[in-house]
């Protein structure tokens, strides 16, 4: 699905912008369905926010696990073909699995920002095949708290973060601001290593930010940590499961450069 070029460019930085994987009209009508999910669970209450995200004064973030599960047509969007082979040419396997899904709305004015973090420190994997997809139900530009990237970060490994607030990188080594900006529009798909070095801002306009994170990877690549399980995971998006019926044997946790052992690290919440 994917080119060649493509792909070796994900490979080189660790992102790869997809526009228009999806059409406008199928954008809005998963818009529709995301924001007609949040009224049914009064997502007001389902507040993201990191503690470590405080400038700016009181932002809000609305939230919603497993998406899939509570509206069928989400179901349908995490195993679309159009999805998964590109999924599949980005993790290098032919099986594409499930780790979990998260919709995000930042409200208009005081949408939540991310600082900046990479995702693997929460769910460490023997082999680094775990990529996200962001895919865009409306435009996302910079002032509007579009996701924000540094480029090739994938290739350093797994980096001490800070655990305060939720995990992220020393803000004062890792300003936002060093970070590039992704802004996207309705339909287009981001996917990013999960090593790589991503968030966002604020959300100063006047219009709400939607979208719907989907992190997958390649069934045989085992977490060194059991943590931050989701209802879905393990769900087959593309493919098999070669260790179906097989028990699923991981390795034991390693020391790292954070101190101790990833087990520490359990819990938490990602973002984009």
């Amino acid at each position: 699905m994917l080119t060649t070029d493509q792909v070796q460019s994900f490979h080189d930085n660790g992102f790869l912008h997809i526009k228009g994987l999806l059409s406008k009209e199928e954008a809005s009508k998963y818009r529709q369905g995301i924001h007609s999910l949040f009224d049914r669970i009064d997502s007001k209450s389902y507040d993201a926010t990191w503690g470590s995200a405080g400038e700016r004064g009181a932002t809000q973030l609305q939230h919603c696990h497993d998406v899939q599960f509570y509206d069928a047509v989400f179901g349908a969007l995490i195993m679309d073909e159009r999805l998964t082979g590109a999924a599949s040419d980005l993790i290098g396997s032919p099986n594409v699995q499930l780790h979990h899904t998260k919709a995000f709305v930042k409200p208009p004015e005081k949408g939540s920002p991310f600082p900046l973090h990479q995702d693997a420190p929460f769910f460490p994997h023997e082999r680094e095949s775990m990529i996200a997809a962001i895919i865009h139900f409306d435009d996302a530009y910079e002032k509007k708290g579009c996701v924000r990237v540094i480029p090739g970060t994938h290739k350093q490994g797994i980096l001490p973060h800070i655990s305060e607030g939720n995990f992220h990188l020393d803000k004062r080594v890792y300003p936002i601001e060093n970070a590039i900006p992704v802004p996207a529009e309705a339909g287009d798909v981001l996917f990013l290593s999960y090593l790589v070095i991503h968030g966002s801002g604020v959300n100063e306009s006047n219009e709400p930010r939607t979208t719907l994170l989907i992190q997958m990877r390649d069934p045989e690549d085992l977490p060194t940590v059991e943590t931050h399980l989701s209802k879905g995971q393990g769900t087959m998006l593309r493919g098999i499961d070669p260790y179906a019926g097989k028990p699923k044997t991981k390795p034991a946790a390693p020391s790292n450069s954070m101190g101790g052992s990833m087990g520490g690290m359990m819990g938490g919440s990602m973002g984009n």
